[in-house]
């Protein structure tokens, strides 16, 4: 045998790669697929410093004054009004809810006591589950009054503008009051852990199969597809709890994350959250013909899911197309869920939307594993 380094041979071999990575059409996309992807997200997707967000107001003064500064907030980009709160308690169900991001509240009489120099107090609820998201609005609000303001204060008005700032901005951040970190970041990593562990797991759940040679013997059952399936995803949601019950200890203990909400909603929610993600694994076991493949495709599924749904940036800093896309992950409303439940103490009224959003996707998937799923080996 020839020790020489011969070109030919490794030109035979160099070929042989070639033709398998043609071949292998999933592995190519996934190499061109996910810089171009994580360009595009990264590019145009992910934005620190949101704007636009939903605000509500209360406005019991409608003096130029109290206008001057709504139309500053709106001006400034940071506060998008979407509603007007006719009563503190609607307001308190919005934020809640999650429908607005802050509440801003006009008292009586703050246009005649700001001519008084009597600095009137101008509210500011936000909701602090993602301190990220609302820091950067509420660190503008004081010069966004003062500028808002700036146009009105001429005249005989001039001299308050000197001294002290004319209105005292109060900021009320709701639910997180601290901005602790830990408590957006902890509850979300639930999610986030659930959905890169279950849908890893059931994903080679056929293709398993197909590599061991064992899947003559389940074609050989007497078992109807549905029910091949629920077999299947049943022990991975099992296994998914007990995740569950790791990262909540972990959470309460460790990092004393409140608990405000109902435990019992949330284990419903985690239920049909991972439910929801082990058909989608299973559903991927059913497209795929080997792990490999098993495995590609749930890392397509993987970077959207996290950049994109809200865990890592704002969720409401995306462009709209990037938040239709997000809208349709299970995570992103699960992460909206158990953010709710832990840190607002939300209820099955409150999540209930957000949950139906999940159901659909599971329904959906669970609908295309049992049309993908092949009855014979070829």
């Amino acid at each position: 045998m020839s020790r020489a380094v011969s070109l030919s041979r490794i030109s035979a071999i160099l070929l042989k790669e070639l033709i398998q990575m043609r071949r292998d059409r999933l592995t190519f996309a996934m190499m061109v697929g996910i810089p171009i992807v994580q360009l595009v997200l990264f590019g145009f997707a992910i934005n620190t410093d949101p704007k636009h967000l939903p605000a509500a107001a209360i406005v019991e003064d409608a003096s130029r004054f109290g206008r001057a500064v709504l139309a500053a907030m709106r001006n400034s980009r940071y506060f998008d009004f979407v509603a007007d709160a006719e009563s503190e308690a609607r307001a308190a169900d919005m934020l809640a809810r999650g429908e607005v991001a802050f509440v801003v509240t006009v008292p009586a009489d703050f246009g005649r006591d700001l001519v008084r120099g009597a600095r009137p107090q101008l509210l500011l609820q936000a909701d602090a589950t993602d301190p990220a998201a609302a820091s950067n609005a509420v660190g503008a609000i004081a010069e966004i009054v003062r500028s808002g303001l700036a146009h009105d204060l001429r005249g005989p008005f001039e001299a308050l503008k000197a001294g002290q700032p004319p209105v005292d901005v109060v900021v009320h951040r709701m639910y997180n009051p601290e901005g602790i970190t830990q408590y957006n970041i902890v509850p979300g990593l639930l999610g986030v852990v659930l959905t890169m562990t279950t849908i890893l797991m059931t994903a080679m759940a056929l293709t398993r199969e197909l590599e061991r040679g064992t899947m003559e013997n389940l074609l050989a059952m007497p078992a109807r597809p549905a029910e091949i399936m629920v077999g299947k995803i049943l022990p991975y949601i099992g296994l998914g709890f007990i995740q569950v019950g790791v990262i909540l200890a972990a959470a309460w203990t460790i990092f004393t994350v409140p608990m405000l909400g109902s435990l019992a909603v949330l284990l419903i929610a985690l239920l049909v959250f991972i439910a929801a993600n082990v058909t989608l694994g299973y559903t991927f076991s059913t497209l795929a013909r080997t792990q490999m493949q098993a495995m590609q495709m749930t890392f397509f599924f993987f970077l959207p899911s996290i950049l994109l749904s809200g865990f890592m940036f704002p969720f409401r800093g995306m462009p709209v197309w990037a938040q239709w896309i997000g809208e349709a992950l299970p995570l992103t409303h699960f992460l909206r869920i158990v953010r709710g439940i832990v840190l607002k103490g939300n209820g099955m009224p409150e999540i209930l939307l957000e949950l139906g959003a999940i159901a659909a996707f599971l329904a959906a998937v669970a609908t295309i594993a049992l049309l993908r799923y092949r009855r014979t080996l070829d």
